[in-house]
């Protein structure tokens, strides 16, 4: 969980997880599901499916007895280097170094390393150069503690320099450098979607659609939709969309919010409209299932940040009776808390 998301936000998702499933038996019996609803909100949904996978394996493959090193853990789902080194090093003494931004900072000023942190080559070798100092340490201990002083101490804006440990033998600070290191590719700028989704109504229920496991926020439910693409209005996008995904022709009817949400490597700003069903029956076309559901059952099921924003609107009309109008514009969250794309 603290994989690209901040230890304050962390903290109430990891009690509701670890109280719904306490062990790794209890985690690989849930259905994969159940673990997204569970981890909803979290972001970065790739991690909740190698998690279940993960402990599938463990209970299948080890009797449920956890792995102890960092070459075994490397060989579950999910798990790379650095998630490797931490457990192993902190839950069973391994003498291996953790490299995770934090460290990578601290490291970089330290001994001047003028090599871009984000690059696989400087990690392996800030790797290399930690492997003799956590050797002779008690590794856990030594990796949680330089981990702490980046987040706390060695940070990127303002280091508090006179409080750290390590500043008498610090090259940055020596050189006045602190400001200008670590050195970091810059990033790419999002690219931006127009997208549609429809509430497609039914008598009394509503048409949501799963995404295939293994694609983008696999697993999850939405409403059906999809990219607007150049020269067709909106309308015609979603009837187009929704024909092409569930194969029913539907007619489209007042717009209820425009949305506006970030995710990992784009940002969308997503048109949904109330629409309703004219003719054929919905078929999974390009997903793995499609239902029919009461709109007071959308909380038992999986969704995205935005499309869960979508399914709270509904809800909140059902509760008062009224049916939702107008446009309602909603802006994304915490970065913690967004429907990520992975």
């Amino acid at each position: 969980m603290l994989q690209q998301t901040r230890v304050e936000a962390v903290i109430p998702y990891f009690r509701r997880f670890t109280a719904a499933f306490p062990d790794v038996e209890r985690l690989a019996a849930a259905p994969l599901e159940q673990v997204l609803r569970v981890w909803e909100g979290l972001g970065y949904y790739a991690r909740a499916r190698n998690l279940h996978r993960a402990a599938r394996e463990v209970v299948a493959r080890h009797a449920g007895r956890l792995p102890r090193t960092a070459a075994e853990w490397q060989r579950l789902p999910g798990i790379g280097p650095y998630s490797a080194a931490a457990i192993a090093s902190i839950c069973f003494g391994e003498p291996c170094p953790v490299v995770d931004g934090n460290v990578a900072r601290v490291f970089a000023r330290f001994w001047g390393i003028r090599r871009d942190v984000r690059a696989p080559a400087t990690r392996r070798k800030l790797a290399a150069r930690l492997a003799p100092h956590v050797a002779t340490a008690q590794p856990g201990d030594f990796n949680q503690a330089v981990m702490e002083l980046g987040r706390l101490v060695c940070s990127p804006a303002g280091p508090l320099c006179p409080a750290c440990p390590l500043s008498r033998w610090c090259r940055a600070r020596r050189t006045g450098s602190q400001a200008r290191l670590p050195v970091r590719s810059p990033r790419p700028a999002l690219p931006h979607h127009e997208v549609v989704a429809g509430v497609i109504r039914r008598g009394p229920r509503v048409l949501i659609a799963r995404r295939p496991v293994n694609a983008l926020l696999g697993g999850l439910w939405e409403f059906p939709g999809g990219k607007r693409r150049s020269g067709e209005s909106r309308p015609q996008a979603l009837r187009r969309e929704i024909r092409e995904e569930t194969g029913i022709r539907v007619r489209v009817d007042a717009k209820l919010a425009t949305i506006a949400h970030a995710y990992t490597h784009f940002r969308i700003t997503m048109h949904v409209f109330e629409c309703r069903h004219i003719s054929g029956r919905a078929r999974p076309l390009k997903s793995d299932a499609v239902k029919w559901i009461a709109p007071a059952d959308l909380e038992t099921y999986p969704f995205p940040a935005a499309n869960r924003r979508i399914s709270r609107l509904l809800l909140s009309a059902c509760k008062s009776r009224v049916p939702p109008k107008g446009c309602t514009k909603a802006v994304a969250g915490p970065a913690a808390a967004r429907g990520t794309a992975t």
